[in-house]
């Protein structure tokens, strides 16, 4: 089956990446490719550790490699701004914003805030980041946002009485609400930008079934791949549809990118599918309102 791989991504010198959660799985994949293409790339990593094994690593492959570390705790709000306001200020240009960072199925944790560390890490991290970054994006023609989410959004649902999992908590519904709220951010983010005029363009990924230290809390998980493993997507594989949506040219506006073999678990990527519940826009709408009070940043893309 055809599709985009890492050999389509065009050529990206002179351009910036922010890649969050770039030192290891998806995002050290992605990454590692953008960069042999001469991109600028930022790591965007809570441990600076880690975030210069990586770049080290990838080093010994391109010599030539431009990368930088930029600190980012997605448990942590504050945080999240500090890095926005580094990247504004440093940077002569952002072209693509990656949002790849998550976690999936941990024991029950809060953010730094006090929001379900899944719900704060893999949704209302993401969606500070872009707006307080949306700014510095406008200002390069061609820029994008990147959000990636999950085939697990197909079991999401948004608990609205509950978004902070103080009455009830089960990890894997939890981490599926986190991935159909990535969803819903691109559906209202991609809404706004059209109607705002904005140059930036909003785009989807998910990366299949993976094999990347995502799901190291989940036993089935890890029991998975030895079995199934040679059907599906490596970490290098699983970062086609982020590179397709970061980098393809043909690619529109609102557009959401997937594996293309085994229903949507593996092999080239394309246009992937969502589920009605990721398409209801009343529901984007209210969670980007809601959203905008749980962190307290408001892009001023309006509702109209």
């Amino acid at each position: 089956m055809t599709g985009f791989t890492a050999a389509d991504v065009p050529g990206q010198a002179g351009k910036c990446f922010l890649v969050t959660g770039a030192n290891t799985g998806l995002g050290f994949e992605t990454t590692r490719v953008l960069a042999a293409r001469g991109a600028r790339v930022l790591l965007a990593c809570r441990s600076e550790e880690r975030a210069r094994d990586a770049m080290e690593r990838i080093r010994m492959e391109l010599p030539g490699a431009n990368l930088a570390f930029v600190p980012l705790d997605q448990a942590d709000l504050f945080s999240v701004r500090e890095c926005a306001e580094q990247v504004a200020r440093d940077e002569p240009r952002l072209d693509v914003l990656v949002n790849n960072a998550g976690v999936m199925v941990p024991p029950l944790e809060r953010t730094v805030q006090g929001h379900e560390l899944q719900f704060g890490v893999n949704h209302l991290a993401p969606f500070a980041l872009t707006g307080l970054l949306l700014p510095k994006l406008s200002d390069t023609p061609g820029a994008r946002v990147v959000i990636t989410a999950s085939l697990a959004h197909m079991r999401g649902r948004i608990d609205w009485d509950d978004l902070d999992a103080h009455r009830s908590y089960k990890a894997r519904q939890r981490y599926g609400d986190s991935k159909l709220a990535n969803l819903l951010h691109l559906l209202e983010l991609d809404r706004r930008l059209r109607a705002a005029g904005s140059p930036v363009r909003a785009m989807g990924c998910h990366p299949g079934i993976a094999e990347t230290e995502l799901g190291r809390h989940s036993l089935g998980f890890r029991l998975l791949f030895p079995v199934a493993g040679i059907v599906l997507n490596t970490a290098e594989e699983g970062a086609w549809p982020t590179l397709q949506a970061a980098t393809d040219p043909d690619a529109g506006a609102g557009q959401y990118f997937g594996p293309r073999r085994f229903g949507g678990m593996s092999g080239p990527s394309g246009v992937a599918k969502r589920n009605a519940s990721a398409r209801d826009g009343a529901a984007a709408r209210r969670l980007w309102e809601v959203s905008v009070q749980m962190t307290g940043i408001d892009c001023g893309l309006a509702g109209f």
